[in-house]
């Protein structure tokens, strides 16, 4: 191995070396401290013009549903389009929205629900270019450094945390939240700037695009039929649901329970920011230390233990110090979340697989902050604070039931085996349904292996888009076994092959080693054809088109 390689596979800053990713990263940096200073302007205003608790934080949960609401149709957008055209897009249009929301502040025309509708806003551009920006880390680094690269974007957050906050609060409390609204619609324009000058290379798709609604099918499915995708979701769900508390709540904490203004609730940012940096630089360390499962329970009880120190405290620097942990715990579980489903997903539905991942989190968010605000409403902050510290005790005992699976190094590349058969009847992409039987011979004695094998083979062929799969024997000859399935269309058969990748191919080199047989297993592919006069006719030598 050499000396370069060695570079890229244990070095943290290893992703810097990529031109591209340092550009965005720099920039990403402006963007970020500007909507955070953004996020202090919105919750202290909030304060100042709402009379209840639940409205300061709905401007929480105002930036989080439209995430879980638009999430999927933008994974969708960023596995079908251009990504770099789709962040353009949506930081354009929030560029757009920071404007008006400067202008209305600085005209004193907020009111709460317009407040809320501007942070809404600006929630569906995040949305729209979240999982576009996730999904163009692997086109920015390659895969051997990709952990590095996603940890390098949570400390680059977080250093802007550590600071912008307490800057937002210095901005807000001197000249207003206008002021930290135009701050924020200046910080737009260097990432503007970068992702315009930047010409990513996409591999060449010969495949029609799919619709958008086929599209976030197909995502909604291979997640559905991915087991250990579906554990990081339910953990992270209850994550953002119990530990949004702090983000959603903070404000209340620096204003009640420790007689604060606005620079005290930013340096409180400030050190949940410091923290989170610090979770960031010491996770390659604790990824290869401690597994999955332990490393996302001891960030939900590093969590409740921050929750009860700011339920309990009257002091700021008690309660920062708090911070401090939550922090560390914030970025240490969100990033390996992140990093689990990014390296459990190829990169054709890897766009959507982080949108699904975004929505279970920022669903928990908003759920957990309209929650937090009630409680906090009628029963004051503090006891919101403790009983999300209960909760999150319980986030930590589901691992007993369903673990988090550990990383391992699958290859996820296409595996470009399959070649479109020549065939003897015309048939176009929309001809179908099409159906496939595969014939395999197996010895008695090795059922148990084949069967185990067909199991995963099911799951797979399903989470690809195979529908209508049946396993069958033959009666007569036992040790003929007969696999089926169908796809509505030829172009979507095309379309399910190039689906596979290397890590699938382990499966299918296990059966034909179980086959028995002196040839190959025998693949047939049909086409449906109807018995009526009527519809025979409308076909044209085999061809049979769905409309």
């Amino acid at each position: 191995m050499d000396d370069d390689h060695q570079y890229e596979q244990g070095s943290a800053l290893a992703p810097f070396k990529h031109g591209i990713f340092r550009s965005v990263w720099f920039a990403s940096l402006a963007s970020n401290f500007g909507s955070l200073i953004q996020s202090v302007g919105a919750a202290w205003l909030m304060t100042s013009i709402a009379t209840s608790s639940d409205m300061v934080a709905l401007v929480q949960a105002s930036i989080s549903l439209p995430i879980m609401l638009f999430s999927l149709a933008s994974g969708a957008l960023a596995d079908s389009y251009d990504r770099r055209r789709v962040m353009l897009t949506a930081q354009c249009f929030m560029f757009a929205v920071s404007a008006a929301l400067t202008l209305f502040a600085y005209l004193g025309l907020i009111t709460p629900w317009l407040l809320l509708t501007f942070t809404f806003l600006i929630g569906c551009g995040t949305a729209l270019n979240n999982p576009s920006w996730q999904a163009s880390v692997g086109d920015m680094v390659p895969r051997t450094v990709m952990p590095a690269a996603v940890a390098l974007n949570s400390m680059g957050f977080n250093m802007t945390r550590s600071v912008g906050p307490a800057i937002g609060g210095i901005i807000v409390a001197t000249a207003g939240a206008a002021a930290a609204f135009a701050v924020n619609t200046l910080s737009y324009f260097a990432i503007i700037f970068v992702l315009f000058r930047w010409r990513p290379q996409y591999p060449a798709n010969p495949l029609p695009r799919e619709t958008l609604g086929q599209a976030m099918g197909a995502g909604l499915r291979y997640v559905a039929m991915s087991p250990n995708i579906g554990k990081v979701l339910l953990r992270s769900f209850a994550f953002g649901f119990t530990a949004v508390v702090i983000q959603a709540l903070l404000p209340l904490v620096a204003r009640d329970l420790v007689a604060g203004g606005p620079l005290t609730y930013g340096i409180m940012l400030g050190a949940f920011g410091v923290g989170a940096v610090g979770g960031a630089l010491i996770s390659g360390r604790i990824r290869s230390s401690m597994t999955s499962e332990t490393i996302v329970r001891s960030a939900f009880l590093g969590f409740a233990f921050c929750s009860w120190i700011a339920a309990f405290s009257s002091n700021a620097w008690l309660t920062s110090a708090g911070l401090l942990v939550g922090g560390a715990c914030w970025v240490l579980a969100l990033s390996h979340f992140n990093i689990t489903v990014q390296m459990s997903t190829p990169r054709w539905v890897v766009g959507r697989a982080l949108s699904i991942y975004q929505m279970a989190t920022f669903g928990g968010m908003a759920l957990g902050s309209w929650i937090w605000g009630l409680v906090a409403e009628s029963n004051g902050a503090a006891t919101a604070l403790i009983v999300a510290g209960i909760v999150m005790l319980v986030g930590a005992a589901i691992g007993f039931l369903l673990p988090l699976p550990e990383h391992t190094a699958l290859n996820l590349d296409p595996l470009n085996r399959f070649r479109e058969p020549h065939l003897a009847l015309d048939v176009r992409p929309r001809s179908g349904p099409i159906v496939i039987s595969i014939e395999f011979i197996i010895r008695e004695e090795d059922v148990p292996a084949f069967l185990d094998a067909m199991t995963e083979r099911r799951r797979v062929r399903r989470r690809d888009g195979a529908r209508n799969w049946v396993l069958a024997r033959d009666l007569e000859n036992p040790e003929i076994w007969v696999e089926t399935y169908h796809t509505p269309t030829w172009l979507e058969y095309i379309r399910h092959n190039q689906r596979a990748t290397h890590a699938d191919a382990v499966i299918g080199d296990k059966l034909r080693a179980l086959h028995s047989g002196p040839q190959p297993p025998r693949v047939h592919r049909l086409i449906e054809r109807p018995t009526s006069l009527a519809a025979a006719l409308g076909s044209h030598k085999g061809h049979i088109e769905l409309h």
